[in-house]
């Protein structure tokens, strides 16, 4: 060791027992971390992928906290993804002409930039522009981090497969001890949110994240089989425990995707997701036609005395079907709020992030429950209708054009890709997407970091895994 390195060494370890020393003197201890966040601001300039894989960790593991000001964050993903997308920026200015092209110019790719360019033209049309300024930066350092990042980063099957693991791992933990508390409370649906805390902020969270990275299970399973190495221990052992979780975490929007998502995989097989995609949206349509016309939408309003939460998971299913169930009619009710507010502002929205202000001037009495006093400020449940309220038929447009851009490129990569691996993580990637595609009919899932980030991750490694030829990318 030089003495130049050992004179940094001990400058370090002085720093931390002086951080250390004024921290206990004075209570503040938030000081002893100093010395942490200069290592980690330090590792940042000379290499920003251990920040990265750092980042993909923290995803399962990281918690909701408020801060003063009636601020929330993600700790600590948020500041991470933020400190990562600046690195992303200085690199970038430094290193443009390096860079793969085909992966940041590719279309989809371009797809990406116009829907978060309307988010910004949108924002500056917006009725609270402090509001929609701060889901503009927020979307902007997800997608630096979650998209453009792995652009750079999961270049080659074997970068994915380390995302893969970066992931896996926390999340099944997180599964693990989720499921130990639950059988505390005999696995009882009234109690299964109690197990969560405090890495994911509910039920929907946690069954979104698990059921989003399922795919990339079975995209690590083929793996080891593909090399002939033990697979049977991941596929009965922790698979098993794996949809065990999904199973006790009573979430109907899970079952429902998986379920689309295992038909999702023979629609691609047979080339058939254009005709699904066109059949979805025609669905859509004559869906918002039959409610609108006429004020059909009236007749299922619901009976404010019967509709009421339900303790036994049985009984929930049973009221869904029957429209007595409290979470169904609420989002009844939002949804009914944000066709009222679509005619006003039909082209630019009411700014992006302001639903859940200004909403309560366009409800329906007649479906009102009772929890729509809304004190955690809970959004509209409906990621498209919320996307027409808040940026106008052209930020619906957008967005619906980059995700089925996804779908028909990603079908049509799977079947030209000739390397193995790169194309089975295509199709793990394309079904995560999807699953996060069917979340988004009856939940805000895209702007969390749970599952938001999974679908952005899956977004960038298909257009890496399109790029990608064994002759491109040495081995890493």
């Amino acid at each position: 060791m030089t003495s130049g390195l050992l004179r940094i060494y001990l400058g370090y370890a002085a720093a931390v027992l002086l951080s250390l020393a004024v921290a206990i003197a004075s209570g503040a201890y938030w000081v002893a971390g100093l010395p942490l966040l200069l290592w980690v601001a330090a590792q940042a300039v000379m290499d920003f992928k251990p920040l990265f894989w750092l980042l993909l960790i923290m995803i399962p593991l990281g918690t909701e906290v408020y801060l003063p000001g009636g601020i929330g964050t993600d700790l600590p993903t948020e500041p991470l993804a933020v400190g990562l997308t600046g690195l992303l920026i200085l690199h970038l200015a430094r290193h443009w002409p390096s860079y793969d092209h085909r992966a940041f110019l590719h279309p989809i790719a371009l797809l990406l930039y116009l829907h978060v360019g309307w988010i910004l033209v949108a924002s500056g049309f917006s009725e609270i522009g402090v509001i929609s300024l701060k889901f503009s930066l927020a979307k902007l350092w997800y997608v630096g981090a979650f998209f453009l990042l792995p652009l750079l980063l999961l270049r080659t099957p074997r970068r994915v497969r380390i995302f893969a693991h970066c992931i896996f791992w926390p999340l099944l933990f997180v599964a693990v001890q989720s499921l130990l508390r639950h059988a505390t409370y005999g696995f009882s649906f009234a109690d299964q949110f109690r197990t969560l805390h405090p890495f994911m902020r509910n039920h929907v969270s946690y069954a979104g994240c698990m059921a989003t990275f399922t795919p990339w299970l079975g995209y690590l399973i083929v793996q080891r089989r593909r090399e002939g190495r033990s697979y049977k221990w991941l596929l009965y052992g922790l698979g098993t425990v794996w949809m065990l979780a999904i199973g006790l975490a009573f979430t109907r929007a899970a079952y429902v995707a998986l379920a689309g998502a295992a038909a999702a995989f023979y629609v691609i097989r047979y080339r058939f997701i254009r005709p699904a995609l066109a059949l979805g949206l025609v669905g859509a349509l004559a869906t918002a036609v039959y409610f609108t016309h006429n004020d059909k939408y009236l007749d299922y309003a619901p009976d404010y005395a019967t509709t009421i939460s339900h303790q036994q998971f049985n009984d929930l299913i049973s009221a869904t079907y029957q429209l007595e169930d409290i979470s169904t009619m609420e989002r009844f009710y939002r949804w009914v709020a944000g066709g009222n507010m679509v005619p006003y502002r039909p082209l630019t929205g009411f700014g992006p992030g302001n639903f859940v202000e200004l909403y309560r001037g366009y409800t329906n009495n007649n479906f009102e429950t009772y929890v729509s006093d809304n004190p955690e400020k809970s959004g509209i449940h409906n990621y498209y209708l919320m996307t027409l309220v808040e940026q106008g038929y052209p930020g619906l447009f957008f967005l619906l054009l980059f995700m089925g851009g996804i779908c028909v490129y990603g079908e049509s990569l799977y079947h030209g890709q000739s390397d193995p691996a790169a194309r089975a993580a295509v199709m793990s990637g394309l079904l995560s997407v999807l699953i996060v595609v069917a979340f988004c009919i009856i939940n805000d899932v895209l702007e969390t970091d749970k599952i938001g980030s999974l679908f952005f991750l899956s977004t960038a490694i298909i257009i890496t895994m399109g790029t990608y030829r064994r002759v491109d990318v040495p081995p890493q």
